[in-house]
């Protein structure tokens, strides 16, 4: 079944789509090697004729724990093909982590690195779930899980390696790939996105092959994404922002996919020069370290156009920077969640600065936003609320908890977010919080972001991260959580009474700490509970 708003019925459709209408265009660049869309179509075929011969179903669950790389994608998108759902891995999960998510998902195949950022996922994992002991399956504390294919030359005696995975699918041609693939159609789930677990235990939302084509169709035609385009794609392929704006879209465009499996400035900065980038979609401190880094000027950014970021805080000051010091011609702010397939709301590119600047923008087609009070009643006009979404991108559910589905979906359709937002008289949505994060000072309801915001502005502050704790006399504070720019010598004194010039003296932070760096996840969200932990 076609989707009558997109041009495919399933994301292998739009592989060979694009294998077909890109074929001679270059696909990805991975270090040394660079393919075309038509050897990329190849290259995932083959990876689909292996997970048939491992014996992957239609709706089997197939995992992927590796970093960014061209190995990961066709690991990922030959599962799909093969009918598979897929299940990403947060590259940051310690094994204990990992093995929680094979098990609640069960997963029957799974592809791991080697070894990433000094650390083997292979002992990781193997000292969670158990050492192989020749039995039917090479984990026993994952009983599910049949295979394990190690994304490298070498593996442990009960898994494969990428090269022999590959080769046990040679039986299987491409006519049984293809019959398989023409199974699937719009309604089937294409994956389970894990929430990051920055606010609990990680839930995975189901997501199908339509929702994750007509979402990311939209975010291409909303981004102006072009075939001419170089894409440096940082964010994790873990995350939506990474697998589906980033490879999705690119599908869709014929751009060339640059995979980075960890941020780094330097890296970053050299990708761009050298592969003449043109588009670089991330959060707002990767941006930030890009404007600031002592040796930017040293490297040719000139091919950069275009920029999607969005976070519960985007400095105001950052969208005027990109545009004024790097000419980036598009800069636009979107806002999303793994509940609905990684996009709610979305600047368009004829949107003045200052929208783009202070809101996420709009709804994207097809979607409703609202906000609302405590009660569920909408709120007017510039009052806060949480924000609920309703729509064609909306998940399936969360995979077998049918509780935590409940506690967030409306018996009408709509999506309760968890999010603190703001709309205006034309609708663009400015996101102030989690609701999770809110503290009560003296009965005022303090909003962190809100705080994190205004604390931006001061001209030594380069990253804030605002906690609430408790107070004697008022119930809770604010504490902040400061990283200096280089040769600031601001006091926490100096920055309080900053603060209390700027903002409501509820919302004036009473305790101020400074440290090197903020503990964020690989998707760029400070995880506050490490925050809250040490406090």
């Amino acid at each position: 079944m076609r989707n009558e708003t997109t041009k495919w019925s399933s994301i292998p459709d739009l592989v060979r789509w694009a294998a077909e209408r890109y074929a001679d265009t270059e696909a990805v660049v991975d270090g040394r090697t660079r393919i075309s869309y038509a050897e990329l179509g190849a290259r995932v075929e083959r990876a689909a004729a292996a997970c048939i011969a491992a014996n992957v179903g239609v709706g089997d669950r197939v995992a992927v724990w590796a970093p960014n790389s061209l190995d990961w994608m066709v690991a990922a998108l030959g599962a799909v093909s093969a009918g598979g759902v897929l299940v990403p891995l947060n590259t940051r999960f310690k094994g204990a982590e990992a093995a929680d998510v094979l098990r609640r998902s069960g997963a029957r195949l799974l592809f791991v690195t080697g070894t990433f950022l000094g650390t083997s996922y292979v002992a990781s994992l193997r000292r969670a779930a158990g050492e192989g002991r020749g039995g039917s399956v090479p984990l026993p504390g994952l009983p599910d899980l049949e295979q394990v294919v190690v994304l490298s030359e070498d593996a442990p005696p009960d898994f494969s390696t990428w090269k022999d995975f590959l080769a046990g699918g040679e039986g299987a041609g491409e006519t049984e790939v293809r019959a398989r693939s023409a199974e699937l159609d719009t309604t089937c789930l294409s994956d389970i996105i894990f929430t990051s677990g920055t606010t609990g235990r990680p839930k995975g939302a189901m997501i199908t092959h339509g929702q994750t084509l007509r979402a990311y169709e939209t975010w291409a035609d909303l981004a102006g994404l072009r075939a001419s385009d170089r894409y440096l794609i940082v964010n994790p392929f873990f995350h939506t922002f990474g697998y589906k704006a980033g490879v999705i879209a690119c599908l869709m465009r014929g751009a060339t996919m640059i995979p980075q499996p960890v941020f780094n400035v330097d890296t970053a900065l050299a990708n761009i020069a050298a592969e003449r980038v043109s588009v670089l979609p991330g959060p707002p401190t990767l941006h930030q370290s890009l404007l600031d880094h002592p040796a930017r000027d040293a490297h040719d950014l000139s091919a950069l156009r275009l920029v999607v970021t969005g976070a519960a805080v985007v400095p105001l000051r950052l969208v005027e920077r990109l545009r004024g010091e790097l000419g980036v011609g598009t800069v636009l702010t979107a806002y999303g969640l793994s509940e609905a397939s990684g996009i709610v709301t979305m600047c368009r590119r004829d949107d003045p600065a200052p929208v783009i600047a202070s809101t996420s923008g709009r709804a994207i087609p097809g979607t409703e936003v609202k906000v609302t009070d405590a009660n569920g009643a909408p709120v007017g006009v510039g009052e806060p609320g949480e924000v609920l979404v309703r729509g064609f991108n909306v998940m399936r559910g969360y995979y077998e908890d049918e509780p935590a589905t409940a506690a967030v979906m409306t018996s009408d359709g709509w999506l309760r977010t968890g999010d603190v937002g703001v709309l205006d008289e034309a609708g663009n949505l400015r996101i102030t919080d989690r609701l999770k994060d809110m503290f009560i000072v003296g009965g005022f309801n303090a909003y962190p972001a809100e705080i994190e915001q205004l604390l931006g502005l001061h001209p030594d502050v380069a990253d804030v991260a605002v906690i609430g704790v408790p107070d004697a006399r008022l119930g809770e504070v604010g504490r902040a959580y400061v990283v200096r720019r280089a040769g600031a010598l601001t006091t926490s004194a100096d920055l309080i009474a900053w603060a209390r010039r700027e903002m409501a003296n509820y919302k004036v932070p009473r305790l101020v700490e400074f440290v090197g760096e903020l503990p964020r996840n690989a998707s760029g969200k400070v995880v506050k509970g490490e925050l809250r932990a040490g406090r």
